[in-house]
């Protein structure tokens, strides 16, 4: 029997590591926004910003995985984040522009 979201297991499994290594990502980012980047817990040796550049690498790893098994289009993505560098900069107050992405 198929289940109603039609995913099969891999599917599944791989949008259960997306959104596991996401959260993991929010949950430093409020660290972060309450402690600050150099803040670290007190029984270890990685800050704030050491911990968040490992989890939103993890999430970059989830995302590839996505793109190489083809659920996702790697393409989309970068043309989905151009036009946003395009939108948002309208809204963002103390940012300067953004860098074009590396191809």
């Amino acid at each position: 029997m198929k289940h109603f979201n039609k995913l099969t297991p891999p599917e599944h499994e791989r949008l259960s590591l997306l959104l596991e290594e996401m959260g993991e990502a929010q949950q430093i980012i409020g660290k972060i926004l309450r402690h600050g980047y150099e803040s670290r817990h007190p029984e270890g040796t990685r800050t704030n910003r050491m911990l968040l550049q490992l989890e939103l690498g993890d999430v970059r790893h989830s995302m590839i995985r996505l793109c190489d098994a083809g659920d996702l289009s790697k393409e989309r993505i970068h043309m989905a984040a151009d036009v946003k560098a395009q939108t948002v900069e309208q809204w963002l107050h103390h940012q300067k522009p953004a860098r074009r992405r590396r191809t």
